[in-house]
């Protein structure tokens, strides 16, 4: 019996790590879809500002330390495509975090069935 007691209060610490992994998991997708979600932002801005520009304006792009000249065009395309990789990252995302909290919620299940048993297993003895 005391063996099986060990063996159950293993299993628990086994689900308890993997549901702090899952708790981990989760804050660093929330980190990065807040990082991508302020990019997309300035990005809309940047694209609403070069649809402002005339055909003929001057756009340069900061590479290093050094303002390159850019084709207008060129930069409405860039920006464009940058949008379009950051959207779809977002859905990623949303979709990791989503699998992330399922996982989360039958984690938690399973390490409360295996506490309600280690308890049953000791009535009248008080905490395992």
């Amino acid at each position: 019996m005391a063996a099986a007691k060990k063996e159950l209060q293993q299993q628990l610490e086994t689900q308890v790590s993997a549901l702090s992994k899952i708790q981990k998991d989760i804050t660093k997708n929330h980190q990065v879809r807040r990082q991508y979600t302020i990019q997309h932002g300035e990005n809309e801005m940047v694209q609403k500002e070069l649809e402002l520009l005339d055909d003929e304006a001057n756009v340069f792009k900061l590479i290093g330390p050094v303002l390159v000249k850019q084709d207008l065009v060129e930069a409405k395309a860039n920006v464009s495509k940058r949008i379009e990789y950051i959207t779809a990252e977002l859905k990623r995302l949303d979709v990791t975090l989503k699998n992330l909290e399922e996982s989360q919620t039958s984690k938690r299940e399973e390490v409360m069935k295996l506490q309600q048993r280690i308890q049953a297993g000791n009535p009248g003895k008080g905490r395992p």
